[in-house]
């Protein structure tokens, strides 16, 4: 038996072509390579900047020419599932925004999706980000409290059995409401729960079937939190045991080594690169543009950033700084650094390509087959 489990992850972007195309294509890769799961995101605008998200920077520009026009999730696995009715691919959303989502809805659309797929869904959530709440109007004062009350929420409905529940919440109350789909042969979709702070660590203990964060450097960390949350977990009176250990982590890959160190040096990389939190910068002795205590990807609203500031910020990124963070090298590495996360106690691995960060299309292109390999060899881990 395989000691890790395998998922694909992908961003959710429209194309030239058509609205499902990059989707269809990317869960045929799933389903060639054997791995266990496919996974979207959930954004209603890129944390990538748009300023710079064009052909002059981005070779894959001229297949998707805005790279804020992201389209909805959870309609998109609906109509894989519809797709892909008798195949054993789990699907996943990887992670869903417990803050800009009323959680009644989170849990009807994981249900839908649940009964569609015949019991294959995976509900991913997180606390989202700012980008995806602030600009439109959604409170973002308190997005860990209202995690909580999210979460708790969607099992109290799940678990109803359709009766009238009333529930008492600062965010989401509940007075005689009913949720009446059924769970799929006795089973609602698990729970993966992206965290990384003390009090989302608890959550997790408390509520999920798996550990899910994302944007970790150090095999130190994982270990630690990963120790955290069966802690909270037993003091739950839940199995520790029973909450599989996930990771979520970028690969940046290349036919060479030369490509892939042409990929980490450019620009579009190096703007990516916003997303992390000041802390891994200064591991590197860089302090982040927006500021030595900013939180990265939760606190980014990209789409502010113009070009010039876009590029005053990227002179600042240590290229040690991406291959700290993400899955980098020839296919022989990315495995080698891969088996490090497994014996910190990885037991699933869900991947993003960030290999198509090239300057130009045909290298862009081309990393798909090393990142193919990838994806079959990290099955055998």
């Amino acid at each position: 038996m395989n000691q890790v489990r395998v998922g694909l992850s992908t961003q959710l972007l429209n194309s030239r072509y058509s609205a499902t195309t990059l989707a269809r294509n990317n869960l045929r890769m799933a389903t060639a390579s054997g791995v266990d799961s496919y996974w979207v995101a959930d954004h209603l605008n890129s944390l990538f900047p748009r300023s710079i998200a064009t052909p002059g920077y981005l070779g894959v520009a001229r297949f998707v020419p805005k790279v804020d026009a992201q389209l909805e999730p959870w309609t998109m696995l609906g109509y894989l599932a519809s797709r892909n009715h008798f195949r054993r691919l789990r699907l996943g959303l990887g992670v869903t925004d417990a803050n800009r989502r009323h959680p009644a809805v989170t849990a009807q659309a994981a249900a839908t999706l649940h009964l569609m797929s015949r019991g294959r869904a995976i509900l991913g959530i997180g606390v989202g980000e700012r980008e995806g709440n602030e600009p439109y109007g959604v409170d973002w004062t308190k997005p860990v409290a209202r995690f909580e009350e999210a979460i708790a929420t969607i099992r109290a409905l799940w678990n109803s059995r359709g009766e009238l529940i009333s529930r008492d919440s600062p965010y989401f109350p509940l007075r005689d409401a009913v949720f009446d789909l059924p769970p799929y042969r006795g089973n609602w979709p698990e729970i993966w729960i992206a965290a990384k702070g003390p009090r989302m660590l608890r959550a997790t203990g408390r509520y999920a079937d798996a550990w899910f964060p994302g944007l970790v450097s150090r095999s130190s960390d994982y270990a630690s939190g990963l120790e955290a949350v069966r802690t909270a977990a037993s003091d739950a009176g839940r199995d520790p045991g029973a909450i599989t250990p996930a990771l979520s982590i970028f690969v940046a890959t290349g036919r060479s080594r030369d490509d892939v160190e042409e990929m980490l040096n450019s620009d579009a990389a190096k703007a990516f690169a916003l997303i992390f939190p000041a802390q891994m910068w200064a591991d590197h002795g860089v302090e982040h543009p927006l500021g030595h205590d900013f939180s990265g990807a939760q606190d980014l609203v990209p789409q502010t950033l113009d070009e010039h500031a876009v590029r005053s910020f990227i002179k600042k990124v240590p290229v040690s700084l991406l291959k700290d963070v993400l899955l980098a090298g020839t296919p022989d590495e990315v495995i080698d650094q891969a088996a490090q996360w497994r014996d910190s106690g990885v037991r699933y691995l869900v991947v993003n390509n960030v290999s198509i960060l090239q300057p130009t299309v045909r290298k862009a292109l081309a990393s798909y087959a090393p990142f193919f390999e990838i994806l079959r060899r990290l099955k055998r881990l």
